[in-house]
């Protein structure tokens, strides 16, 4: 394990530098998110049936990128260091984003969709820098702040992304491509290099492949038993992910508006959670009890929101679940603590990877179960199956984790 030499100031400075890049990359997914399916739409001469599910092989295909290629990025990383690894990908972004602006078929905007998983990508490598240059105690607070810039993004973006979509379906990809041009520009002047020279490891196809990385996860038990509670936490997420709008509709009876409004609701408690309150509770509770009493947010939080029958009770569910937000980074931080400094990259590389993993089948899974659960012949009419899923889907993380946590409970004392 290292620090970097540079003084506290020094590694703050870069924190906000590396936050700033965050925000950006969210935001410019973001914007595009609204519009995406209803270009895909204009290029099948608006058969909706069909292009939902040329949306769903984007998607899909989306997050297998992001599983073959984090660990890529992250072993890139540990070999030539964080800094020209998320400066090549914002400007890859800008890149794609431009193509899907120009895009003029269906063939073209898919080959743009595929870049944009290989190149947000990053986020890993982000992840690893923080790692690199906070110490371990502060490491969860610092997760948090990636996590509100993940959060602000997904609030701003879609908001601005409809505004811009309104005028013409192109503007938000352009939008996109400039914001991540301006990224790239941005992060040249400013980011400094994080791992030194003496701390890089060499580059191997065995650490580089998703399993490569994978296995590094699975180092010791502890590990194992945290990666796989992460691997639940990101399965469960896709739940609010992928059935909420067809949910809110077909329960409440929410217009398109309504739904985005809860959308922003929802991106705004996530960032009030781990922008502030983390921070806050950091300083009275250790990571062991903010990942036991944030997962038990996250499943009362998930049984609220599955057994709501009214649309105001769902809005009340939400604060509830957002507090789930304070598991994540402290299980981030519990991570990088049984970690070498020099593997953070790939660690976090390994992490995406499992999130990617997630990606692949969680959007499935809960529309699968949201369908039947519906369905005008189905033996069990449950609306909010899904979210009663996720909500076991979390209990069963935390239960995975707890050795661990008793563990480090009884070498605190």
């Amino acid at each position: 394990m290292f620090l970097p030499s540079a003084p506290p100031a020094g590694r703050q400075a870069a924190v906000v530098f590396v936050f700033i890049t965050v925000l950006l990359d969210m935001l410019a997914l973001g914007i595009v998110l609204p519009v995406l399916p209803k270009l895909i739409e204009s290029f099948v001469d608006g058969d909706t049936s069909r292009a939902a599910h040329i949306v769903g092989i984007f998607g899909t295909t989306w997050a297998l990128m992001q599983f073959l290629f984090s660990p890529v990025l992250g072993a890139l990383s540990d070999r030539f260091g964080r800094r020209p690894v998320i400066l090549l990908s914002n400007l890859g972004l800008a890149g794609n984003y431009l193509l899907m602006a120009l895009a003029p078929s269906l063939g073209w905007l898919f080959l743009g969709r595929v870049l944009s998983g290989i190149t947000s990508a990053s986020i890993s490598t982000a992840n690893a820098y923080i790692a690199d240059i906070t110490p371990p105690a502060e490491r969860a607070a610092k997760f948090g702040m990636m996590g509100a810039a993940f959060g602000a993004g997904f609030v701003i973006g879609p908001g601005l992304g409809g505004i811009l979509g309104g005028f013409d379906l192109r503007f938000p990809f352009w939008a996109a491509g400039l914001l991540s041009l301006g990224n790239f520009i941005y992060g040249w002047f400013v980011l400094p290099e994080s791992l030194p020279k003496e701390h890089r490891r060499s580059f191997t196809l065995a650490t580089a492949n998703p399993l490569g990385s994978l296995q590094l996860l699975g180092a010791t038990k502890e590990l194992r038993r945290l990666s796989a509670m992460s691997f639940l936490f990101s399965l469960a997420q896709y739940a609010l992910n992928s059935v909420f709008v067809l949910y809110a509709g077909y329960r409440y009876g929410w217009t398109t508006t309504q739904v985005g409004f809860a959308l922003m609701l929802v991106g705004v408690c996530s960032g009030i959670v781990q922008a502030g309150l983390l921070k806050h509770l950091r300083k009275r509770f250790d990571e062991r009890q903010l990942l036991v009493g944030g997962t038990l947010c996250g499943v009362l939080g998930f049984v609220m929101l599955g057994a709501s029958s009214a649309g105001w009770v769902f809005l009340l569910a939400v604060p509830l679940n957002s507090l789930w937000g304070l598991a994540g980074p402290s299980g981030l931080a519990l991570i990088t603590q049984r970690t070498a400094g020099d593997t953070h990259g790939r660690v976090q590389g390994g992490l995406a990877s499992l999130s990617g993993i997630a990606g692949l089948v969680g959007p499935l899974t809960f529309t699968s179960v949201f369908g039947f659960c519906i369905a005008a012949d189905t033996p069990l009419q449950l609306p909010g199956a899904p979210f009663l899923l996720a909500a076991g889907i979390v209990a069963a993380g935390l239960v995975l984790a707890m050795p661990v946590l008793r563990r480090a409970d009884q070498t605190a004392h």
